[in-house]
């Protein structure tokens, strides 16, 4: 993903009671303590039930289908504070079953504060590590790629991607010949923008990748025209970005009670309603909201639990939020 707006900035202050997706993390995080009381504290942020998982196309390999991502929110350098809230938002990531961590060179330190706390958590185990490739030339990306490694503190890649397709030709030969190696165990090709998406579809169509990740949200639809089709005939796994509209999306959302249907489809905020609105796509695999606050982890992961929306629920989403 590109640079682009994120969902963490500070909540309007508001009287109204539940209609806020602070106002619900106050009481269901009360209820949730209540309720696990006598437990581990960092089990309570575990979800009621197992996080679904859907296969990855090529290999079966089951997904969790809610994860993270790191664009700004993992940016922490060395502040010791943001690293602490950091390494809580992915306790409640593993707790409830997730595994997808998304980042990139692009994202300042966030590999290497990513990497870092999966050492400090003894988690590496529990991740699937994400990230990509983004520079020309076949030196450049290998030199990228080790320095990634490196910054994970891991010998292996789950996923390696093409950040918004730059030099992929190139690239894509050299994630050919590191999965072959070992390196790495999948490879795609990823975008943030929907103006992008023919030259995606064409790369989908002409070469064998085993993810991709573009941008899809309530209100930014294009890809169920033609990329989200294709990669299920193609069977490749989809990561989506920006499920939030790259944040503006949830932004304008916070002054707007929740639509009663809210309930039918099983969410009681807002970014569940967008979560389970991307993931009623069967295309879709996994979707990677970003955060950097431990209360909005617990709130994303609760839409990996339940029945997702079918069509007719869906337009009623996207109606909503228009």
């Amino acid at each position: 993903m590109f640079p682009g707006k994120t969902r963490d900035a500070p909540l309007p202050a508001r009287a109204t009671l539940m209609t806020t997706r602070r106002d619900f993390l106050c009481v269901a995080a009360a209820a949730a303590l209540a309720a696990q009381a006598g437990r581990a504290a960092h089990a309570a942020d575990a979800s009621p039930q197992p996080m679904h998982k859907r296969p990855i196309p090529t290999t079966g390999e089951p997904l969790p289908v809610v994860g993270c991502g790191t664009w700004r929110t993992f940016d922490a350098g060395d502040d010791p504070a943001r690293r602490r809230e950091l390494a809580e938002v992915l306790r409640v990531l593993f707790a409830a079953g997730g595994s997808v961590i998304d980042s990139s060179p692009m994202y300042g330190s966030s590999e290497a504060v990513a990497g870092a706390l999966l050492t400090e958590l003894n988690a590496h185990g529990k991740a699937f590590v994400a990230t990509k490739v983004w520079t020309e030339g076949r030196a450049a990306g290998i030199a990228q790629m080790e320095e990634s490694m490196r910054l994970w503190q891991t010998g292996r890649i789950d996923l390696m991607q093409i950040h918004n397709l730059l030099d992929w030709r190139t690239q894509l030969a050299t994630l050919r010949d590191w999965k072959a190696a070992g390196k790495v165990r999948y490879i795609g090709v990823t975008h943030y923008t929907s103006s992008a998406f023919p030259e995606v579809e064409a790369v989908l169509r002409s070469e064998r990748v085993d993810f991709v990740q573009i941008n899809y949200a309530a209100n930014d639809r294009d890809a169920e025209a033609r990329l989200l089709p294709l990669a299920a005939e193609r069977g490749v796994a989809v990561i989506v970005n920006q499920p939030f509209g790259g944040g503006s999306l949830l932004a304008g959302l916070r002054n707007r009670p929740l639509p009663p249907f809210a309930q039918e489809a099983g969410c009681a905020s807002w970014a569940q309603l967008l979560l389970k609105f991307v993931l009623g796509n069967p295309a879709v695999t996994c979707v990677i909201p970003g955060t950097g606050r431990r209360e909005y982890m617990i709130d994303n992961v609760r839409a990996g639990i339940g029945d997702y929306p079918d069509a007719a629920m869906r337009k009623r989403i996207a109606d909503a939020v228009a």
